[in-house]
């Protein structure tokens, strides 16, 4: 099947009970056996759920993967892949990205004798310097958020097999819509489901996908043992949103490219970053691993300070402020406040990111709409 199709049927089937179309909610804790060990592949609610196994089908679907894993946040998700890790181990990780990453890393696994550096992967033949033998993961995400940095997954993954190194690429800004980083060689794809997947600003959840199945039971048992799984409603509607995923994405990219483009071309925007655009540092990068751009956009201001930041975001209407991205209204966000105020400030200027930088979440509402509203908030 090929990617729409995939969207709408991979992974599920009518209910034999009684013919539904859609995925029941199996709104269950437990499941009655005939003895024990006797049963219908299912025991506790934690451990299976019918919902949840549809999903997770889908989404294995959707990455080109043969397992997923559901998780009730996207860092749960995270949290699973460091569980795999030891004491004493070390983690690259890109040095532009989310600031709950960073947190989870830097405030909760660090104490427990984990090592991360945060590196620059925008060149990817810079990574394998910083390589040591105790480096057992590579930590990416392309693009990166806030810079939308563009990194080469395929080189990266090269690097991972060169010295035997676990590769796990969070294709949250992406979706599996614009980008399949298992096909490009890495283990394992990370998604905040709440995002781009779901699509609709209902649900938080995240996932994990892989082709290896030694990994696959690994991160199973932890994901089970250690509890952080999703309900059955939240499932349900992860598997709705994604039957549209491929007409909301494709929206998506059209109106961030009409945005992206008219930032670039007013006269108070300094920098636009977004990988559709010739002068992205690795747009041809870009080019190669996506099928389009997507929705992502951050930029900056000529009058680079915490005010003007201030008076665009008090003028802004239709983009709503707010954290999160992905669903199908427009948002902007101030980074250095929100999504990324847990990273000190001086690592947040050495990757670009100013006190003054704006991340739109382009949506799909009619662009003249949004243009004129950017257009307003932008005009003294």
């Amino acid at each position: 099947m090929r990617f729409n199709t995939k969207a709408i049927h991979a992974g599920v089937a009518p209910d034999p009970s009684t013919g539904a179309i859609m995925t029941p909610i199996f709104q269950t804790s437990t499941y009655v056996q005939n003895a024990p060990g006797d049963h219908k592949g299912y025991e506790y609610g934690r451990t299976q759920n019918p919902t949840r196994d549809a999903l997770q089908k889908n989404l294995a679907a959707l990455e080109n993967g043969k397992y997923g894993l559901c998780y009730s946040t996207g860092l749960g998700a995270i949290d699973a892949v460091i569980k795999t890790l030891n004491p004493g181990d070390e983690v690259l990780s890109t040095n532009d990205l989310y600031g709950g990453t960073y947190r989870l890393f830097v405030k909760v696994f660090e104490k427990y004798g984990i090592k991360f550096s945060f590196i620059n992967m925008s060149n990817a033949g810079d990574v394998e310097q910083y390589i040591t033998s105790k480096t057992k993961l590579l930590w990416v995400e392309t693009p990166t958020n806030p810079m939308m940095n563009i990194i080469d997954i395929e080189a990266i993954s090269a690097i991972g097999k060169k010295h035997n190194l676990l590769v796990c690429v969070d294709n949250t800004f992406a979706s599996p819509y614009l980008q399949n980083p298992l096909d490009l060689g890495v283990d394992l794809v990370m998604h905040s489901l709440t995002k781009y997947i779901s699509g609709h600003s209902d649900v938080v959840m995240g996932a994990l996908i892989t082709s290896n199945e030694k990994l696959y039971e690994d991160l199973k048992f932890i994901q089970n043992a250690s509890g952080a799984t999703p309900g059955p409603q939240d499932c349900f509607l992860v598997l709705r949103g994604i039957k549209t995923l491929h007409v909301r994405m494709q929206r998506h990219c059209e109106n961030g490219a009409a945005v992206a483009h008219f930032l670039s071309a007013h006269p108070v925007i300094d920098k636009v970053y977004w990988c559709g655009l010739e002068t992205h540092p690795n747009h041809e990068i870009a080019k190669k691993q996506m099928r389009d751009f997507g929705g992502m956009i951050s930029f900056t201001f000529i009058n680079d300070t915490m005010e003007t930041a201030l008076t665009f975001l008090k003028k802004i209407k239709l983009f709503a402020l707010a954290e999160s991205l992905g669903g199908v209204e427009s948002l902007v966000g101030h980074p250095a406040s929100m999504t990324h105020a847990s990273i000190p400030r001086e690592e947040r200027l050495k990757n670009g990111l100013t006190d003054a930088l704006i991340r739109l979440s382009v949506g799909i509402e009619d662009i003249e709409d949004l243009l004129d509203d950017l257009q307003q908030a932008l005009t003294n």
